[in-house]
């Protein structure tokens, strides 16, 4: 056999192989089960412009606040014309710096004047001492001492990072904030129901969109992070006007 007719028959053979191959592919392919299929791409989270969950699909953002008489961690009168809602971790370096540079100023100018009403959302997103640090504040709010202990924790943040909660360093924080009852404080640390309050707080929030704090939420206008006064009171007077205050 001539060289030529060798190099013909070695192209036709490695020919034939690359064909069965792909053809046994094909085949193996045709054959999957579902369980062995690409998995489907996440369905997304619901955001602030979208209705959120058991509300009618009227294309406006959602309703997220409260105007509840009994609710603990809420300050302002619950008729004033607008309501401010925030979410926050109680270990959150950014929500500490806006709670003690910028929300006193809100507090002063809108909350304490009738205008504004403020709601806060509890979120557990960094970790087992962010949710016994919300748990803690439920227990404050339940004595009396919300703003109180909120002030507290923030104020004591470090300049970075998250601050460093475990359980003695809450009750230390909530003799200073002048809860009255430390040893019911204490026990209401392991209460199930409040960690279950919690969990729920922070799963809403994350079907709402909210992925970062502090977070908030103005008559359907969403903005984040440690924004300046100058923000807030935009969007407030924006808010009042539009409601005729």
């Amino acid at each position: 056999m001539t060289p030529s007719l060798v190099r013909q028959r070695r192209i036709l053979v490695g020919a034939t192989v690359a064909l069965v191959l792909v053809l046994a592919v094909v085949v193996v392919s045709m054959l999957r089960s579902p369980a062995d299929a690409p998995a489907a791409a996440p369905t997304p989270t619901v955001t602030e412009t979208t209705p959120a969950p058991e509300q009618p699909a009227t294309g406006q953002p959602p309703v997220v606040e409260r105007r509840d008489p009994d609710d603990l961690m809420a300050i302002g009168d619950v008729d004033a014309p607008v309501v401010l809602v925030e979410w926050a971790d109680m270990r959150c370096p950014y929500c500490a710096l806006v709670a003690t540079q910028t929300l006193p100023e809100v507090i002063t100018k809108y909350v304490d004047t009738g205008k504004v009403r403020i709601e806060f959302r509890d979120v557990s997103f960094f970790g087992e001492q962010s949710t016994d640090a919300a748990v803690a504040l439920r227990a404050a709010a339940e004595q009396g001492r919300f703003q109180q202990f909120l002030d507290t924790v923030f104020a004591a943040a470090p300049d970075k990072g998250h601050a460093d909660l475990p359980r003695t360093r809450l009750v230390e924080l909530a003799k200073d904030a002048g809860v009255p009852d430390l040893a019911k404080f204490e026990a209401d640390l392991s209460r199930e129901d409040l960690h279950a309050a919690v969990a729920a707080s922070t799963t809403t929030a994350q079907q709402l969109g909210v992925q970062s704090v502090p977070f908030f939420v103005v008559n359907g206008t969403a903005f984040a992070g440690a924004q300046p006064m100058a923000t807030f009171t935009e969007v407030l007077d924006q808010a009042l006007a539009a409601a005729g205050a």
